[in-house]
């Protein structure tokens, strides 16, 4: 491998490239001519990985998608914002992901300044959907739980629509800077030659690579993801409370009511645990290589830690409708069906439908401060919006 080739493809391997996923610097660790296994690796296989993630990401978002927009039934408040997961995977999907493997087999950056502008912004915005969605759904099973008597009775199908454009339009508008930013450089390798890359900050002032890793681990991971516990903290201190002080008349009817809400409950939570697993790591090492902008990291350790953070942050885009496959009979069913072409829907049944269209009960599961009971059960009839999931 020529010496031009290494320093470059070291930069596509590394720190400070382009926003959160396309970084780069000759800081990363490279294989030499004499070492045709590992550059093989490189070149072939880690590509060919990234395929596999982009057609499995493919087929699971657009089945997820598909199902709930043929389905009338799933048509519910949590479905929209799983829909919306989708949505913002599949952006990833198709176009980050491709430019990210591309540049395993060229040495430079080659989608010139609109491109530069344009795909750290997406990527960015795919991640704000991601996370600012995953919020959403939190809060949507906190009211759902915890205050089940403050949700909407008609019109929820439409106003959650008009909060998963709203995530949207803050996404992209938080995406922005990254676009106004980024800029097509050259870049200088070890052996005093140099190519081009598409970095998103000025690179005259050390401050900026500080400042900008700082802000995405806080707007984009730590701030979320504490509203998320907050919420999930109270769901579970008010299941904890209604397990133990159910009214004996109403035992049957709020336990099936809990185990729905609590099954939901967990797919919401497992969709977390797999967004802070996939893009936990990836955001370490970018705050690291942030704070370390001059010193080299040549260890082979440092790239494999920097291939295993960029392959998990793209497998986040693949796993949420493979989790709800596992998860949910309901989905499982018309995933399977979908696979199969079959035309005919499976019957639907209350205790296995992502959601009931028919009227549900909503029972509140706030303690009485005085009884400490549950109280206040209300029916909603048939034109009832769907709010439910039973999965």
């Amino acid at each position: 491998m020529p010496a031009k080739s290494q320093s470059s493809l070291a930069h596509t391997l590394g720190g400070n490239q382009s926003s959160l996923l396309f970084q780069g610097s000759d800081q990363d660790f490279l294989p030499g001519p004499e070492q045709p296994t590992a550059e093989l690796v490189i070149r072939c296989v880690i590509p060919s990985l990234y395929l596999l993630i982009i057609t499995v990401g493919l087929l699971g978002n657009i089945m997820l998608v598909k199902i709930f927009l043929t389905n009338r039934a799933m048509r519910s408040v949590p479905n929209i914002f799983i829909s919306n997961l989708a949505a913002g995977d599949l952006l990833l999907l198709l176009t980050c992901v491709p430019v990210d493997a591309s540049r395993y087999f060229f040495d430079e950056w080659m989608f010139g300044k609109v491109g530069c502008k344009l795909i750290p912004a997406i990527q960015l915005t795919s991640v704000g959907v991601s996370v600012f969605t995953l919020t959403a759904l939190s809060a949507d099973r906190y009211r759902a739980i915890v205050n089940p008597l403050d949700m909407q009775m008609s019109g929820a199908v439409m106003w959650t629509c008009v909060k998963a454009a709203a995530i949207w339009v803050v996404s992209v508008l938080l995406a922005v800077p990254e676009a106004v930013f980024s800029e097509v450089a050259h870049i200088g390798s070890l052996d005093n030659s140099s190519f081009t890359a598409c970095i998103p900050y000025p690179q005259t002032n050390e401050l900026h690579p500080k400042i900008h890793s700082v802000l995405i681990f806080l707007v984009y991971f730590l701030i979320p993801l504490a509203i998320i516990s907050v919420y999930y903290y109270h769901i579970a201190k008010t299941l904890i409370k209604s397990a133990h002080n159910l009214p004996g008349e109403y035992n049957e009817h709020t336990k099936k009511q809990m185990e729905t809400r609590k099954r939901l409950a967990k797919i919401v939570l497992v969709f977390v645990g797999c967004f802070i697993f996939c893009w936990f790591p990836n955001h370490v090492l970018y705050l690291y290589r942030s704070f370390n902008y001059k010193e080299i990291d040549p260890s082979l350790g440092h790239m494999i830690v920097t291939l295993v953070a960029r392959v998990l942050s793209f497998c986040n885009s693949c796993v949420n409708p493979f989790a709800l496959y596992l998860l949910s009979e309901s989905f499982r069913k018309h995933f399977n069906s979908q696979l199969c072409c079959r035309t005919k829907p499976y019957p639907e049944r209350s205790t296995s439908y992502l959601l009931s269209s028919s009227a549900v009960r909503v029972t509140s599961l706030k303690s009485n401060t005085n009884k400490n009971l549950v109280t206040n059960s209300v029916l909603l009839n048939g034109q009832g919006t769907k709010q439910e999931m039973a999965l």
